[in-house]
């Protein structure tokens, strides 16, 4: 679950990043933020992922009250998150394997259980022995998010994961986090600004504006109707 009671954020700049923002996303929900530049989106992600804490207000995630996190505590909060990003961040010099290997090594898992728990994330389509720069933005995209759920986390961020790849592919990516959605039950947070996508699929859209919530509810998407 992810909850943000009465929560503000201001910068140093003069800039009032978020302002009291209330929101609760249980957990298995599959939800969509959108709003365009400097609405306050990254500025969410940063709060859910503790790299920031509220001016004031309250955030909980997974559990874990953010407020309470500290030190060595945190990389232990974020392993229960899985992050996939618009640059997709494959450590270039690995190959595929090694990519999603890499995230179960930091948490110490041991080498039988890394083994197993990457061909379980990983397919045929993913060319596990195949460095980041053979492969296309889509393929790096799924990579990504193979990796994320490495660790098997109760959290998706993905934090517009399609910005670097054709629109077609978009649909595909959107598509396979849905899936994931629905077969594992993840909850999953997809930051966007592509409409489209959103019209598309439906679901509950959740829109910031100037740092505050302006839109959060259920539509019905256009491929119910396909």
């Amino acid at each position: 679950m992810v909850e943000l009671k009465n929560v503000n954020v201001h910068y140093s700049s003069g800039v009032d990043a978020l302002q009291d923002i209330n929101l609760r996303i249980n957990d298995g929900e599959f939800v969509f933020i959108v709003g365009g530049s400097g609405a306050g989106k990254s500025t969410l992600v940063k709060l859910m992922t503790r790299e920031i804490t509220p001016t004031s207000g309250r955030v909980f995630v997974n559990g874990y009250n953010l407020a309470k996190v500290k030190g060595n505590k945190i990389a232990k909060f974020r392993r229960s998150i899985g992050m996939v990003f618009q640059d997709f961040r494959l450590i270039q010099e690995l190959n595929v394997y090694e990519n999603v290997a890499f995230v179960l090594r930091i948490a110490d898992q041991s080498s039988r259980f890394i083994k197993q728990r990457v061909t379980d994330v990983l397919n045929r389509a993913h060319k596990a022995r195949s460095k980041p720069k053979e492969l296309s933005g889509g393929e790096q995209q799924r990579v990504a998010i193979a990796r994320a759920l490495a660790n098997d986390p109760g959290l998706i961020i993905a934090d517009e994961p399609t910005g670097n790849i054709d629109p077609q592919l978009s649909y595909e990516i959107v598509e396979l986090l849905k899936d994931i959605n629905r077969s594992a039950g993840t909850t999953i947070i997809m930051v966007t600004h592509e409409h489209d996508l959103v019209k598309h699929f439906g679901g509950r859209i959740i829109n910031i504006q100037d740092g505050a919530i302006t839109f959060d509810d259920n539509i019905g998407g256009s491929d119910e109707d396909e």
